[in-house]
C-alpha cells in the first residue's frame, strides 16, 4: 500500500521487517548550516507592476507562500548512521540503497556506509551536474551533486541494463547514423538540469529534486511491484517515480508541510494512505498520467 507518514523516521524503521524492502533512496538534508527556504511568486498584469516583460509590459510580483526547515547538524554522519544501519537491516538481499548529499558531507558518509555495508558494496559513486544558479567569483561554482549507491550483496543485485533511458551523443557525426538515433547510455555522470521555477513538476518545496533522475534509479534498480523506501521524503519526488513505473512506496518524513505537499502531490495514486496527519483538503499538485 502507497503510505506517506509523518514521524521520525527512526521511530518508524525499526518497525519495519528485515530484508524487506528491495530499493532505499534518500535525500537526507546536506548540512549546509543554513535555513532551506523557497518563496512562492506569481506575477500577474499591472502598468504599474515592479517588474518588466516581454514588449515592455509591467507585471506586480505577489508573494504566495513560503516553506523552509533548518539544514544544520554538529555531525551528519552520527545523525545518519543509526539510520544507515536500519537501512542496511531492512534491504533486501538483492537489495540498494542511494544516499544524495554534496561534496561537503560525501566523504564522511561514504567511510561511514563503508563500516556498515562493507567496501565491496560500493558500486557506484553518481554525479549529478546540473547548470544553475548563482556563480561566485571567488571559487569554481558548484554545480554537482553526489549520489551514493551500495547493494545489500555486491554479488547480486537489481539492475535492469535494458531499462536504462538513452541519452544524445555529444558528437553524433562520429558514431554514424544508427548509433546516433539510439543514443547512448549515461556514465556515472548524469546531466539533468534543476526543477525549473516555473515549470510544472515544481512542488515549491525547497531542495525538490528533479523527476527523472529518481525514474532512472526506480526503473533500473527495481521490479514492478516492488516497494521504494525514502525516509527523508521531501517533496515526495521519489513517491511520484515509483507510481509513475509500476512500483509501491513508503515516504517517511517528520516535516508537516513536506507531508502535506507529498500528500496533495500524490493524491492520484490509488489506495494511499496518510499516517500521522490530514491530508489538505486541496486539489492534486499533479494531474493523472
Amino acid at each position: 500500500m502507497p503510505r506517506i507518514v509523518l514521524a521520525d523516521n527512526l521511530d518508524v524503521l525499526p518497525t519495519l521487517a528485515s530484508a524487506s524492502v528491495p530499493l532505499v533512496f534518500i535525500d537526507p538534508p546536506f548540512n549546509t548550516g543554513r535555513v532551506q527556504k523557497h518563496t512562492r511568486l506569481r506575477t500577474v498584469a499591472d502598468p504599474e507592476g515592479d517588474r518588466v516583460g516581454f514588449g515592455g509590459r509591467r507585471y506586480r510580483t505577489e508573494r504566495l507562500g513560503a516553506k523552509s526547515f533548518a539544514d544544520s547538524f554538529d555531525d551528519l554522519p552520527a545523525f545518519l548512521e543509526p539510520r544507515l544501519r536500519e537501512a542496511h537491516r531492512i534491504l533486501a538481499p538483492h537489495g540498494s540503497l542511494f544516499l544524495h548529499v554534496d561534496c561537503r558531507e560525501v566523504h564522511y558518509c561514504k567511510v561511514l556506509l563503508d563500516r556498515i555495508f562493507g567496501r565491496d558494496s560500493f558500486v557506484n559513486e553518481i554525479i549529478w551536474a546540473y547548470d544553475f544558479g548563482g556563480r561566485p567569483k571567488n571559487r569554481w561554482p558548484a554545480k554537482h551533486d553526489n549520489i551514493l549507491w551500495y547493494a545489500r550483496d555486491p554479488a547480486r543485485y537489481t539492475f535492469h541494463y535494458d531499462a536504462i533511458d538513452r541519452i544524445p551523443y555529444m558528437a553524433p557525426g562520429l558514431v554514424g547514423p544508427e548509433k546516433a538515433a539510439r543514443g547512448k547510455t549515461p556514465t556515472d555522470v548524469w546531466w539533468q538540469t534543476i526543477v525549473p521555477t516555473a515549470g510544472r513538476e515544481r512542488t515549491g518545496y525547497p531542495t525538490q529534486k528533479p523527476l527523472p533522475i529518481l525514474e532512472r534509479i526506480v526503473r533500473v534498480h527495481s521490479n514492478p511491484g516492488d516497494l521504494v523506501l525514502d525516509f527523508f521524503a521531501g517533496s515526495g519526488t521519489t513517491g511520484e517515480a515509483a507510481a509513475r513505473n509500476g512500483r509501491d512506496f513508503l515516504l517517511i518524513d517528520d516535516n508537516l508541510e513536506a507531508a502535506q505537499v507529498m500528500a496533495r502531490r500524490l493524491a492520484w495514486v490509488k489506495g494511499l494512505e496518510c499516517v500521522g496527519f490530514e491530508p489538505p483538503a486541496l486539489p492534486s499538485l499533479q494531474p493523472r498520467f
